[in-house]
C-alpha cells in the first residue's frame, strides 16, 4: 500500500539511562525510556493537571547507537524522531504480549544531564 506515513516525533527526558545490548548477529542495539509531559488546567477546578507517556525508544543505527549510548544519561533531554513499530510475542507463562517502539532514525540531544550550559549539544541524524 502507497502513500502511508508511519513517523513519530518526540521531545522528552530520559527516565534511566540507556541499555545497550548485542544481538545474536553481533550488532550493538540500544533501548532507552523517554517521558513527555502534556499540561492544561482543569476547568472544573481551575487546578494545573499533567499527564506523563512513557515511550519506549531502539536504536539499531550503528552511528546513533555510539552516541546515544555516549551521550544521552536519565535526565537528558533528547528530540526523537523514527516509525512506530510493535513486537509481539508469547511469555514464558504462554501469554500473548506486545510492545510498541519507537525505531529511532534521528535524535538531536538538546541537553545533557548535568551539562553546564542546558544547551544543544549535538544533532546526529
Amino acid at each position: 500500500m502507497s502513500g502511508c506515513l508511519n513517523r513519530v516525533t518526540l521531545i522528552g527526558y530520559l527516565g534511566g539511562d540507556p541499555e545497550q545490548r548485542t544481538t545474536q548477529a553481533g550488532e550493538a542495539v540500544v533501548s532507552f525510556t523517554l517521558a513527555t509531559t502534556d499540561s492544561w488546567k482543569d476547568r472544573n477546578s481551575g487546578e494545573k493537571r499533567d499527564r506523563t507517556e512513557w515511550h519506549r525508544v531502539v536504536v539499531f543505527n550503528s552511528g546513533l547507537v555510539k552516541v546515544a549510548g555516549q551521550y544521552l544519561k536519565k535526565g537528558s533531554k533528547a528530540f526523537v524522531e523514527g516509525e512506530l513499530r510493535t513486537r509481539r510475542w508469547t511469555d514464558q507463562n504462554g501469554t500473548e504480549r506486545f510492545a510498541t517502539e519507537v525505531i529511532l532514525s534521528q535524535l538531536l540531544l538538546l541537553d545533557r544531564a548535568g551539562s553546564p550550559d542546558g544547551g544543544m549539544t549535538n544533532g546526529v541524524q
